[in-house]
């Protein structure tokens, strides 16, 4: 069976956390959470503001170290809310900062009905990476916690992972 990294990036309601750590529990997979070197502080409309600024500009934020390597890992499932269309600025660091040759990603985002272009981003930030089993799962579009997506859907995925893990 192939050893697997879920990395993540989470903000405001934990929902990316919350999928990471599914996935992460059901296949048995190591789990590691993307952290920015300065935290993001004041109201959601400031960081959401904020954050726009940052992805019109291309902002890549600092990012602490994970305490894990990817070259460690054969699979590497990365996980990223939706900020303004794309992955948040912090999940375009890590990825630009790593080098992905030869390396498997699963990449996932959570959104509030936008999804954007993220996984399309994400494939492009990963250089020299192979692609499996990309998800996107929906929350509600008031920026809550409530779940869109049919529960049995992402179960369905991550039936996939683990079958993608067995080859």
């Amino acid at each position: 069976m192939k050893k697997m990294l879920v990395v993540y990036y989470s903000w405001a309601n934990g929902n990316t956390k919350k999928i990471a750590e599914e996935l992460a529990g059901k296949t048995g997979a190591d789990l590691a959470r993307i952290e920015t070197v300065k935290d993001y502080d004041g109201s959601c409309d400031e960081v959401v503001e904020q954050g726009r600024l940052e992805v019109e500009k291309g902002f890549l934020p600092p990012v602490k170290d994970l305490r894990v390597s990817i070259s460690d890992y054969d699979v590497i499932a990365v996980g990223t809310p939706t900020w303004w269309y794309t992955m948040a600025p912090a999940v375009h660091t890590f990825l630009k900062s790593q080098d992905w040759s030869g390396r498997t990603v699963i990449p996932f985002m959570t959104n509030g009905g936008w999804p954007g272009h993220v996984i399309k981003d994400m494939k492009a930030a990963c250089r020299g990476a192979s692609f499996i089993c990309d998800a996107q799962i929906r929350f509600d579009s008031t920026g809550g916690d409530r779940m869109v997506t049919k529960q049995s859907e992402v179960d369905s995925w991550i039936e996939s992972v683990k079958k993608e893990l067995s080859r």
